[in-house]
């Protein structure tokens, strides 16, 4: 059969049935834990009513080496994922909650779910070629929108290996009052490591303290039966990844950098500025660790830069509110993640395993958004970034700590964008014997109108994949937006 044109295939070719599961089995730690209960943080119990994660990467049948035959595979999974949980002993457990009422990890090793599906019928082409993030894509998931206080009760990790017709699949499901993206991929770049070599030593030993401003006497209280989320989960949206080239990446931050220093030139360190506010990369490859300041030729000898990652937020900010057709005197919010391991005082260990992040709104009216320009609303987004310090979060911690309550994910208002994830997260930092991956997919855990989650590209230059989900109509105005795809990539 003739495949249809690329940007006229439909993203439902594939039923979700596509996906099988044909075998399931719990995974135990290859060595006993020692570790005692891990107390939930102040920052770790707002998700207890979020979806758990849902990550993973997608690899081609025939690479060099090629993927093991479907009982070699499965036996290295299982062996690399029971010797990944020796190093991770919480996602062997389950959470128990005291009499007093907090929330503990006992890490009983209890083990992992290890789920081995079939889609004959579904090809690497079938999951990158649609215009549209098929759906037939979250069934390469398990514990699908499961509630991460359901951990009480349910694995607190589950690894599904699917089987493609040319490919194969490795999706992890990950609780997410217990981890957040940073210990997410430190956990799957361990697991691939482990799988690939049998290595004894990991290069960042997860850190599992509970000695920080983090922890809390507060008591969240819980409904029966436990929290649900706070959004539609059966609202009708359109997914899709818009990749973005290092050199629109520079065009975009030099549009907005340029009108304010009269210079558009950036430094080779300035190429992914989300990069720059991350003292872990640049421990890690021993660059200038400072990436809200730049020095530059000229008038100024130090300015501030815009980095390219806030300049990509406003570029998608601008967009989506003009797709939105709101009233011009009608609040805008976007909500950036950040990461607070470096922003506290004293700093976590950047290996720290838990939730060290926090939500950073940034508001303004439709109008202002769409009549002041790029530079205006990228300025805005910088100002709420860089004010985030110490200060500020200890603020939200006492906050919560006088009101404790499971955070509010969703787009009630309809003039919300939600920005989570980070390009520079090593999502393809993954070779688990057969090469680096061909792309990353995540499921539809925590996935409502105005979610955006960012990758980094494949290409490892300092490009970035935005995963953007979106109401029908508004996906088809972002679409046709020509100052936003001018810089998106063709597919």
């Amino acid at each position: 059969m003739t495949k249809m044109p690329f940007d006229s295939r439909p993203s439902s070719i594939l039923p979700e049935e596509a996906v099988v599961v044909v075998s399931r089995c719990m995974v135990h730690p290859s060595v006993g834990s020692a570790m005692g209960d891990l107390k939930l943080t102040a920052s770790d119990l707002p998700m207890l009513s979020c979806h758990y994660i849902q990550k993973g990467n997608l690899f081609h049948r025939f690479p060099n080496p090629p993927i093991p035959s479907s009982h070699s595979l499965l036996s290295l999974i299982r062996l690399g994922l029971s010797r990944a949980l020796a190093y991770f002993p919480p996602l062997a457990g389950r959470l128990i909650t005291d009499h007093k009422g907090h929330v503990y990890i006992t890490c009983n090793d209890a083990g992992a779910e290890l789920l081995h599906a079939r889609a004959d019928n579904m090809s690497v082409a079938d999951i990158l070629l649609p215009k549209h993030v098929p759906k037939s894509v979250n069934k390469l998931f398990a514990l699908d929108r499961t509630v991460s206080y359901e951990g009480h009760f349910k694995p607190i990790l589950a690894v599904q290996v699917t089987e493609l017709s040319d490919g194969v699949f490795i999706g992890c499901s990950v609780n997410h009052a217990v981890m957040d993206g940073t210990s997410f991929w430190n956990f799957f770049n361990t697991f691939a490591d482990v799988c690939r070599d049998g290595v004894r030593r990991v290069s960042s030993v997860p850190d599992f303290s509970r000695e920080s401003v983090l922890i809390s006497p507060a008591i969240l209280k819980l409904p029966d039966g436990g929290p649900t989320v706070s959004f539609n989960q059966n609202e009708s949206l359109k997914e899709r990844i818009f990749s973005f080239s290092r050199e629109s990446i520079l065009q975009i931050k030099d549009k907005v950098n340029v009108t304010q220093y009269g210079n558009g030139s950036v430094d080779a360190v300035e190429i992914l500025g989300k990069l720059g506010n991350d003292p872990y990369y640049y421990a890690s490859s021993g660059k200038l660790g400072n990436g809200a300041v730049s020095k530059r030729e000229g008038n100024f000898e130090t300015e501030r830069q815009i980095s390219s990652f806030q300049s990509l937020c406003a570029l998608l900010w601008r967009s989506i509110t003009r797709a939105r057709r709101l009233l011009p005197n009608k609040t805008t919010t976007l909500r950036m993640a950040v990461n607070v391991r470096h922003r506290l005082e004293p700093k976590l260990e950047m290996s720290y395993f838990g939730n060290a992040i926090q939500s950073v709104p940034v508001q303004a009216a439709a109008g202002d958004v769409l009549s002041r320009g790029l530079r205006w609303c990228a300025e805005r987004l910088n100002e709420g970034v860089a004010a985030h310090g110490d200060g500020a979060v200890r603020r939200l911690l006492e906050d919560w700590k006088r009101e404790p309550r499971c955070f509010p994910l969703g787009n009630p208002d309809g003039a919300s964008i939600t920005v989570g994830s980070s390009p520079r997260f090593p999502m393809y930092e993954n070779d688990f014997g057969w090469g680096r991956p061909m792309a990353v997919r995540s499921g539809r855990a925590n996935k409502f109108d105005g979610k955006i989650s960012a990758f980094p590209g494949r290409e490892g230059d300092g490009s970035v994949d935005l995963e953007v989900v979106l109401a029908p109509d508004t996906m088809e105005a972002v679409e046709c937006d020509v100052e936003f795809m001018q810089y998106v990539s063709p597919c």
